[in-house]
């Protein structure tokens, strides 16, 4: 028996360290109705906040869409998404 094919894709984030930031990124995956599996915010040394986030529902071609939305916004200082 073959089990289906499962990628677990990681969005990073670097913004602001404002808590805006943090509900901002998580607020795209509310818009799709899609709970990440993981997420985890740590504070930078700069002023910055890190975030990952770990989705296996989307497609890559959607989280390079939300990348690009995120990178719109002034806070976010990168936003890119890896085969985790």
């Amino acid at each position: 028996m073959s089990s289906p094919e499962f990628s677990l894709l990681r969005l990073r984030v670097v913004a602001d360290a404002d808590p805006a930031a943090l509900v901002g990124v998580l607020q795209r995956f509310q818009n799709l109705n899609v709970l990440p599996r993981r997420v985890f915010a740590e504070l930078g040394i700069a002023g910055s906040i890190h975030i990952e986030v770990d989705i296996g529902d989307l497609s890559p071609e959607m989280l390079t869409m939300i990348a690009e939305k995120l990178l719109q916004n002034p806070c976010v200082e990168n936003a890119f998404w890896y085969p985790a």
